[in-house]
This record gives structure tokens, sequence and C-alpha cells, in this order.
């Protein structure tokens, strides 16, 4: 890869020149703590609401700054203001799921969640803030948010009107149905976990997520990976076994390029890149370029023809560390492309903002409502690049292994 150096100083930019100076200002909240998402790419906030997902994704954003890219006491302290405003919607029963809505102050405006999405990003984030601070409760606390998670997920009545996600109003209900999306966050924050401090329950499950979405989610008929499967890990015979969520899929698999590198595995990591190219390829756009997120129906090639940004940033960090590892020719020349087209189509200068738009047409030209500022993939995708970056100047552009 060419221009390591230009490459790190714009990823430096985009960090800190663009991203958090904008989030500082417009969307911490300076009263309560916490992240005020719901803002305008010119920082004119919509709403007061909060949500669990974003508070733990902040929490893990900026932990993972102060561990991995800048300590400053003041990434810290933004996370421990989150932690704190988390309280106030503690549930009092340990196996009750927080609610997804909370108001400014913390405080649930909405009932528990059906979904563990919440938790998960909340024992993501605190995880990741304990090995900042060595403490090891919130850790456990962490431990035990994730543990009650699948509990819940193992339920066979687990969300039964999840279709509606993927296929639309309408979709017929899939109850108990096993989650590509489950999977991927279980994978994540479990790698980061037990990376951290070893503990043989959480091995154990990460093992289990690992087989469960390559061995069980894939599909040999068209060598893809469904996103939602039947309860007992055996594939729908109705329209879900058609249906391919790519953008879960193309996450997913770098997730565990992560662990496999974590392992010292080559022979994980060589699997996940054959599917991982397998998917970057199936949902290129041919014809105005960038990526596809959601196949409706594979037989038929029916697609969800918006271009969204979170699929781009996760191939782009899936090609990268392709890249950083076996110097794959292939993930070279794809990354190259996709990062041309991202930040050719996604970034909002037009509207003289420091954003990244989150999802527009085909084209992807711009919606002219975006009431949201992205807190974990944008900055997930900056802070990633920018290791993985670092790592080939430390080895002169060498890869990791030879292959």
């Amino acid at each position: 890869m060419h221009d390591l150096p230009g490459r790190y100083a714009q990823f430096q930019h985009d960090l800190f020149d663009d991203f958090l100076p904008f989030f500082e200002h417009y969307v911490i909240d300076p009263e309560y703590g916490g992240f005020l998402c719901s803002a305008r790419p010119d920082g004119e906030r919509v709403s007061d609401e909060k949500r669990t997902w974003y508070e733990g994704r902040g929490i893990w954003v900026f932990a993972y700054l102060f561990n991995n890219i800048c300590r400053e006491q003041k990434y810290l302290d933004i996370a421990v203001a989150s932690i704190e405003l988390l309280k106030r919607s503690k549930p009092d029963n340990p196996n009750e799921l927080r609610p997804k809505i909370l108001r400014r102050d913390g405080t649930p405006a909405s009932p528990a969640d059906t979904e563990i999405y919440g938790d998960m990003f909340v024992a993501e984030g605190f995880a990741e803030f304990a090995k900042a601070t060595g403490d090891g409760t919130l850790w456990d606390e962490a431990r035990e948010l994730v543990l009650k998670c699948v509990r819940h997920y193992d339920r066979p009545d687990y969300h039964p009107s999840i279709g509606e996600t993927y296929l639309g109003p309408g979709a017929r209900p899939f109850p108990g149905a096993r989650i590509g999306g489950v999977w991927m966050v279980l994978i994540r924050t479990l790698s980061q976990m037990v990376g951290w401090r070893s503990d043989a329950a959480l091995e154990a499950l990460l093992d289990r997520s690992i087989a469960a979405f390559l061995d069980h989610h894939y599909n040999p008929r068209f060598q893809l990976f469904n996103e939602l499967i039947c309860h007992d890990l055996s594939r729908p015979d109705n329209e879900y076994e058609r249906l391919i969520y790519a953008g879960h899929a193309i996450e997913t698999l770098w997730m565990i390029f992560w662990e496999a590198r974590r392992r010292s595995d080559a022979s994980l990591f060589d699997t996940a890149a054959a599917h991982f190219r397998r998917h970057c390829e199936v949902a290129q756009d041919r014809v105005y370029g960038g990526l596809f997120r959601n196949c409706l129906d594979v037989d038929q090639n029916i697609w969800t023809l918006d271009k969204t940004l979170f699929p781009h940033q996760e191939a782009l960090i899936g090609s990268l560390l392709m890249i950083e590892e076996t110097g794959d020719l292939w993930a070279l020349e794809f990354y190259t492309d996709l990062e041309t087209y991202t930040r050719k189509h996604f970034p909002l200068r037009s509207l003289n903002s420091p954003l990244w738009q989150l999802v527009g047409d085909r084209q992807v030209r711009p919606p002219s409502g975006m009431i949201r500022v992205e807190n974990y993939h944008h900055p997930r995708f900056l802070m990633l690049s920018l290791q993985a970056i670092q790592g080939m100047i430390v080895r002169e552009g060498k890869p990791r292994r030879a292959v």
C-alpha cells in the first residue's frame, strides 16, 4: 500500500479535526452526560431523546480512544458521564433488559427492550472502560450483562418480529430465530473481553458464537450467510432461506479476523477471509459503485437499493486487516477502489459539515432530513484504520505473516 504516512495523516484529520470537535460540541451532553445523537449535520438538535444503544456504543468509543489512540483524561471523563447516566435506567430485576429509549436525564422513557443489542453495547462499553481503569467490578458487570443477554437469546420465542427489520412490514413472524447480527455483537464483545481477562464461560460462548455463524448460517447452496435461521440452527424452508444481509456478514467476518489474530489462528483467519471476499464481490453495485447491504431474495437477485455508510466502512476495515495480515492483492485493489468511492460519496462537504452521510439512494444523493449523528461505526472505522496503518508503518509495509 502506497503513502502510508499520508493515509495515517488523513485518518488523524478525520478523527481529531472533523469528528471529535463536532461530537464534543454538539452531541456530548454537558448537563447530564451521555450522547444527544439526534442532531442535523449542522449540529442543530432535533430531540433530547437518548438511546441505550448509543450510550453503550459511546462509552466504548471513548474508552477505546483512550486505551489505543490518545490517552487524554477528557475522553475517560466523557465515558464516565455516560456510565453514570445509565445508572438511572438500570433495571431492579437483573434478568430484565434495559429500556431502549431514555429521557435526557437518563430515566427510562420506554419499557424494557425486547432485543438484547442495547445491553450488549453497554457490556462492550463497560468492558472497554474496565481496561482503561483496571476496574474489575465493571468488567464483572459487563460479564453478567452478556450472560443475561444470552439467556434471553436462547429463549425459543426471542424477538419473534425480527423479520420486519430485513424484509420490511408484513414479514412473517420468525419466533426464536438465530440472528447473524446477534452472533456478531457477541463475537466482538467477547473477543475484546477475554482478550483482557481469561474466563472459561465467556471463551466457550465465543467459540459457540463463531461456530454458529460459520457452520450454520453459511448456506452452501449459494455460498453466502443467511441472516436468520431456525432456533435449532437448521435452515428455514421459506423466504428467510433466500435472505442475505450482506452488511452484517461483512462486518461479522472482520470481527472473526480480529479474533483469529488474537488466537494466532491463521486457518480461521483465512477461512473468514475467503467468505469476506465472496460477500464483498456479491454485494458490489456494478453500475454505480459501492456496496448494497440487504439482499431480499438471492434467487431473484432483489436488493434493497439504498446505500448506507456502515457496510462500506466495515468492508474497508476488513480489507485493510487482510492487507495488514497477509498483503492480499485482491484486498489491496478492493480497498483502494472502495476507499476512493466512499470518500467521494459519503462526506457531507456540500453541506459544509464534517459528518459523513449515513444513508442515501443508490447514487448516494444526500437525503433531505438526516437527523442522527453516528457515534459508533464511523469513529470505530477511523480508529481501527489508524491502528492498522500504524502497524504497517512500523513493519515498513510488510504483512504480519507470510503466505
